[in-house]
């Protein structure tokens, strides 16, 4: 589409999304004032009725009064007043044309106004006044008046309007789109032709515009452009061979520095697994007996899975995705993680017990995926911490917290997830390296030392941090904390993805970890 029919599309959509705003707000103001002069009109007769009808019902009568009634009503064009008894049954001469429930404040001697109205909007207003004539009795004389000379004002008004909106939105299309042709339209094609040429390698020709406004600065810009690409184009072709070879050199240097990161890591990591495949391997090729071919077999499968493991942890933490947050419970991941975990727990004698401390829900913005991989890590490492067995709780709560000096924020309100073990606890001097990535302190198997690294890592993408506190021989907390769900996460601090001392609040953290 043109972009002068688009600013024509807009300001005529514009101008009648305003018009109908307004002719919609001058209509309901119509209604409105049309509904508040009859009720104040009501409320005048029925003052001036009232005061009769008591003065006439207590001098002549009751019938003395209807009558009177019935006169003012055929003197009263398009209104009728009638008398009624609250309690009269339906069908009587003297109930009232409304409900007893919609008119029960006439009980406590309260005027109502009520406006019933039909599937067509047509209908009548309603005015009852009380009257008290007969203490055992609620009487009152109904008002009713017409609503249709109100709907024919109305429907007036929606005709105007709607032929008023027709006739500003195309004189106003048209205007616009014969000056957004001559002052939009033929300039910005010229520009686009000036443009596809200078994309096929032509630079010259000059773009003259007349005009001096943006669209002719535009084409002043343009040709100064073009004016310095000629110039440039020769330098370019003297700096091209010297900067790929640059270029290459530079690319073949960054991969042998990390492929010698990757080797230097992995090496220790894989060598048993492999050591353990290899031996098996030559076994079975001197010729085992069918059981113990098989046993090899076996061993030789798990170490595999082993070295997949290993391999995958490694990739997860050096090519972390990007999270795809969206907001999630807390404790629902943290319920389907234990549920996850419970046989490896229940084969080590571990207890495995959820602890929701807040009746709320926990929502915070964070890849649910992501949480429950970190989840998973902190509650393995707790499980394998526990070698005398115990109860490992997760407890999701509230709670205020001041972010460490390398994430920032001042102390407010955030989502804590606690993982408490009954473990060995963490030996002082290790607890600054326990987020360094291939650092461990458990035993030969159950760990590669990623764990807690890549937990590191996911938790500062969602703008939280990890605390920790433990106590040698007494067990271990580890304490994620996030932002609440709708509330911005501070931003770490520069340089603050690099694995550093964890909080401690003056203690360590557990000796199994990493």
């Amino acid at each position: 589409m043109r972009l002068a029919s688009k600013l024509t599309l807009a300001l005529v959509f514009v101008m009648c999304a305003a018009l109908s705003l307004y002719g919609y707000l001058s209509v309901r103001r119509e209604r409105a004032l049309f509904e508040a002069d009859m009720r104040r009109d009501e409320h005048l007769i029925g003052i001036a009725l009232r005061a009769a009808v008591v003065e006439i019902w207590r001098r002549d009568g009751m019938g003395e009064a209807l009558r009177v009634l019935g006169e003012a009503s055929e003197r009263e064009d398009g209104v009728s007043f009638r008398w009624v008894w609250l309690d009269a049954p339906a069908g009587d001469r003297y109930a009232p044309a409304l409900p007893a429930d919609e008119i029960g404040e006439l009980s406590r001697g309260n005027e109502v106004f009520r406006v019933q109205r039909e599937d067509d909007r047509s209908g009548r207003f309603f005015t009852y006044a009380p009257v008290a004539v007969d203490p055992a009795r609620v009487g009152a004389i109904e008002i009713s008046e017409s609503l249709e000379e109100e709907e024919a004002y109305v429907q007036a008004s929606v005709v105007n309007t709607v032929t008023t909106i027709i006739a500003l939105a195309a004189l106003s299309g048209l205007l616009a789109m014969t000056f957004g042709q001559v002052l939009v339209g033929r300039p910005t094609r010229r520009l686009v032709d000036k443009t596809r040429r200078i994309g096929e390698g032509d630079l010259g020709g000059p773009l003259l515009l007349p005009q001096r406004d943006e669209l002719g600065q535009i084409a002043r810009e343009i040709n100064a452009m073009c004016a310095r690409l000629a110039d440039a184009q020769a330098r370019a072709a003297r700096e091209t061979a010297a900067r790929i070879a640059a270029l290459e050199q530079l690319r073949h240097a960054d991969r042998l520095t990390t492929v010698g990161q990757l080797a230097s890591g992995i090496a220790h990591e894989l060598g048993t697994p492999l050591n353990v495949v290899g031996g098996r391997a030559k076994m079975i090729a001197r010729g085992l007996p069918p059981e113990e071919a098989a046993e090899s077999a076996r061993i030789i499968a798990e170490q595999a899975d082993r070295i997949t493991r290993i391999i995958r942890q490694l990739l997860d933490f050096a090519r972390r995705r990007i999270a795809q947050k969206a907001p999630a419970d807390l404790a629902q991941i943290a319920r389907h993680t234990l549920v996850l975990l419970e046989p490896l727990a229940r084969k080590r004698g571990v207890a495995l017990r959820l602890d929701e401390a807040s009746d709320a829900p926990a929502r915070a913005e964070v890849d649910a995926g992501q949480m429950q991989q970190v989840l998973t890590n902190l509650v393995i490492n707790g499980i394998h911490a526990m070698k005398r067995g115990g109860e490992l709780t997760v407890r999701v709560e509230r709670a205020r917290a001041r972010p460490p000096a390398d994430h920032g924020g001042p102390e407010g309100e955030h989502l804590a997830v606690r993982v408490i073990d009954q473990g060995e606890g963490i030996a002082p001097a290790d607890v600054p390296r326990i987020f360094e990535p291939f650092f461990t302190t458990k035993d030969v198997g159950e760990g590669t030392g990623l764990g807690l690294s890549v937990s590191y890592g996911i938790v500062r993408e969602h703008g939280g941090w990890i605390d920790v506190q433990s106590e040698p021989d007494r067990g271990s907390t580890f304490t994620v904390y996030l932002a609440p769900s709708g509330e911005a996460p501070a931003r770490p601090a520069a340089g603050a993805d690099a694995a550093p001392a964890p909080r401690q609040g003056g203690q360590a953290g557990p000796a199994a970890w990493p």
